[in-house]
């Protein structure tokens, strides 16, 4: 389970300062909000457009470009299914529906409880061993239907 920092925006700009001088730090800028975060939020956008030098239409097509990037915070638990063309030739897809089913959310979405966010996420490096997915911090290769029934009760509790 990911423990995130309260939006402040000190300390947003404490993390952008550590990139001063950096060219192209947006990426890992952005990938540092959202680790202390949970998410990148939009009032982050300006002061890391005003930093950079770019303009804040540039800021926010990378956040809203990249699939990793969350605009909201996450819920207690973050699912992420692997939506790879391998994967999906394994079935991937119908795990997919099973888990919004389940869970009564679309990819992408939080539960109302707030419990579980479920992402797709593109590849986690697991394509040989069948659908894979990752809850927290920890892939799960080789996805069956009963795995991710497992995966998903326990997100829930």
């Amino acid at each position: 389970m990911a423990h995130f920092e309260p939006w402040s925006a000190e300390r947003a700009a404490a993390i952008i300062a550590e990139f001063n001088g950096v060219k192209g730090a947006v990426m890992p800028i952005l990938h540092e909000i959202q680790h202390a975060f949970g998410y990148v939020p939009d009032a982050v956008i300006p002061m890391i457009a005003r930093a950079q030098n770019l303009s804040r239409a540039e800021v926010y097509g990378t956040v809203t470009f990249y699939h990793e990037f969350r605009r909201e915070l996450p819920g207690r638990h973050v699912v992420k299914l692997c939506q790879a063309e391998a994967c999906q030739a394994n079935g991937s897809d119908r795990l997919r529906e099973c888990a919004e089913k389940r869970l009564g959310v679309k990819l992408g979405e939080t539960t109302p409880d707030r419990r579980v966010t479920i992402e797709p996420i593109y590849c986690l490096g697991l394509c040989a061993t069948g659908p894979s997915a990752q809850i927290d911090d920890r892939m799960v290769g080789r996805l069956t239907e009963e795995k991710l029934e497992a995966l998903l009760t326990e997100a829930q509790s």
